[in-house]
């Protein structure tokens, strides 16, 4: 590497030195160390031009030095003014600090993206960077670091599936999103697998402007097109169509409606006074010990309250074929699949995070956050499911040849 001329060492020490007596911190805004980053790295440019222009020469290409350029660079010894490189082609991209670069630490752009993904504001990221490391950032500063994640995010995205889960949770969160200076609505689509080793597992994370039974066709053909070719039981909430949707792509897929849900839409019907009669007679269906009992007791919870409030009860008549699917199952799967509950779960760890957010600035700084919860969360997704080995046997049973077709037999139950 070859050194700049006239960086006098000397001096830096006996600045250095002076510094430190006067109280001088060795880092941040005003660092004595600065000088000396600043040197090695316009160093470490300048020899990296020099290789370069000799590679272009060795190559045919004519190519030289065309000038230096300046940039504001921030580190934590300190920030400064960096002397960059152009050559006359225009094809030279240093390594040591690329060209869109003006951060050089990834401790601190590690430090600022756990933060922003704990869902503080950029303001207390800034006032936090500020008292650890003594240095100013920007919005715009912070923006550039947590965009670092997005090649990221667009692989996990991307990424291929495994060919079969046993279990799928489908639902959608609603945010508030800038665009085009309008405040708009935002659904976002998220998908919770369960995979044939007990693990959860968000298998997609999808953008519209609103819930829809036409865009959750087009979120499960993009399933499809990353591996899935087979879901054995699919727990969803009550939209209109979204049944209709999945038996579209996956045909042979069980639904098994919310059963919460279709709880909480009754009782919207029911007021104070016989919300706890009607709650007693409604738990006599869905913990039916088979699909006959419960609806003979649905049969029954009509007849005691379906002239006061039939339209509590009709959905329950519309939908049970989809209500009833787990009645099916023994307990261990009928407590899992019942309930969208564990996809839920999932959302209230979100917005643990987002609710210190008002108005998101784009779709991408929205997903953005959300990925980076998803990293979070899914460490503690590591472990299979309580009871797992059990649930699958039971699901063995039930699809031994839909199981057996993507290769997972019985060893698989080992697990």
């Amino acid at each position: 590497m070859k050194e700049k001329e006239d960086f006098n060492f000397e001096e830096f020490k006996r600045q250095a030195i002076k510094g430190m007596y006067e109280g001088k911190p060795f880092n941040g805004e005003k660092g004595i160390f600065a000088p000396l980053l600043k040197h090695f790295l316009e160093s470490a440019l300048s020899a990296e031009m020099e290789t370069h222009l000799e590679e272009s020469k060795a190559k045919g290409v004519e190519n030289r030095r065309n000038g230096k350029a300046l940039k504001q660079v921030r580190s934590l010894s300190g920030e400064f003014e960096l002397e960059s490189y152009r050559d006359r082609a225009g094809s030279f991209e240093p390594i040591v600090l690329p060209k869109r670069q003006v951060i050089i630490t990834e401790e601190l752009e590690d430090k600022v993206i756990a933060l922003y993904g704990l869902g503080m504001s950029t303001r207390d990221i800034s006032k936090h960077i500020k008292e650890i490391y003594q240095m100013e950032l920007s919005a715009a500063h912070l923006s550039s670091i947590t965009d670092k994640i997005i090649p990221a995010m667009l692989e996990w995205k991307n990424r291929p599936l495994q060919s079969l889960y046993p279990i799928v949770f489908l639902d959608c969160m609603h945010y508030k999103v800038k665009a085009d200076g309008h405040v708009s609505t935002r659904a976002i689509y998220n998908i919770l697998g369960i995979d044939m080793q007990g693990h959860k597992d968000l298998l997609g994370m999808y953008v519209a402007e609103s819930e829809g039974a036409k865009f959750w066709l087009s979120v499960l053909t993009d399933l499809k097109k990353r591996g899935v070719e087979d879901i054995l039981i699919s727990c969803i909430d009550g939209l209109k169509g979204f049944p209709e949707a999945i038996s579209t792509v996956y045909p042979q897929t069980q639904i098994q409606l919310c059963i919460v849900h279709q709880i909480r839409n009754s009782l919207k019907f029911i007021p104070d006074k016989d919300k706890r009669a009607f709650v007693a007679d409604l738990k006599r269906v869905y913990t039916a010990n088979s699909e006959e009992e419960g609806f003979s007791e649905l049969e029954a919870l009509e007849s005691i309250w379906g002239r006061k409030y039939g339209v509590a009860i009709k959905p329950w008549f519309n939908n049970w074929t989809n209500l009833s699917s787990f009645f099916a199952y023994s307990e261990d799967i009928r407590r899992l699949i019942y309930t969208t509950n564990p996809i839920e779960g999932f959302h209230r760890q979100v917005r643990k995070v987002t609710k210190t957010k008002g108005a998101f600035t784009s779709d991408q700084a929205l997903q953005k956050l959300v990925y980076l919860v998803v990293r979070n969360v899914s460490e503690k997704w590591r472990l299979a499911i309580r009871n797992w080995g059990a649930t699958l046997s039971q699901l063995y049973v039930i699809f031994e040849d839909r199981i057996k077709f993507h290769n997972f037999g019985q060893a698989s139950l080992g697990g």
